[in-house]
């Protein structure tokens, strides 16, 4: 099944990229005052992207055999994974003011950005791992 890493690898990026595009999107109009962000539609849309994103990330870590709770940056990713969901609730749905909402949702993409970053680096800092490094090349 390695043989299909590219493939998988590639659906894995772009649902992460729909779904975080969606995300901002939806965010964005909402905050705007727009009421078709949580039309049905964009729901099971969104529904089919991260089901997809999901799915691809389990073929991952089965064909690369490095799984959540036994590698650490995969740990930080699946724990900061449920912090985001929780913040995107409150930010399209549950948050009781609007202030919430908008704090929430700032919160959920800082969260979704540093979850690419411990993906890009393979380490649980993300791109803070990368700091020692790039300070020691400067000087």
């Amino acid at each position: 099944m390695i043989e299909f890493y590219p493939q998988i690898k590639m659906v894995h990026v772009a649902a992460v990229i729909a779904s975080g595009s969606l995300f901002l999107l939806r965010g964005a109009a909402l905050h705007a005052g727009m009421t078709w962000v949580m039309a049905a539609p964009l729901r099971y849309l969104s529904y089919a992207i991260d089901t997809t994103l999901l799915t691809a990330a389990l073929m991952l870590a089965t064909v690369l055999h490095q799984y959540p709770f036994v590698h650490s940056w995969l740990t930080v990713k699946v724990l900061l994974l449920v912090v985001y969901i929780g913040l995107g609730s409150f930010a399209l749905k549950r948050g009781s003011t609007r202030k919430t909402r908008v704090l929430c949702w700032l919160a959920a993409l800082l969260v979704y950005v540093f979850i690419i970053s411990v993906a890009r680096y393979h380490h649980p800092a993300g791109v803070f791992a990368a700091i020692p490094q790039l300070l020691s090349t400067s000087t």
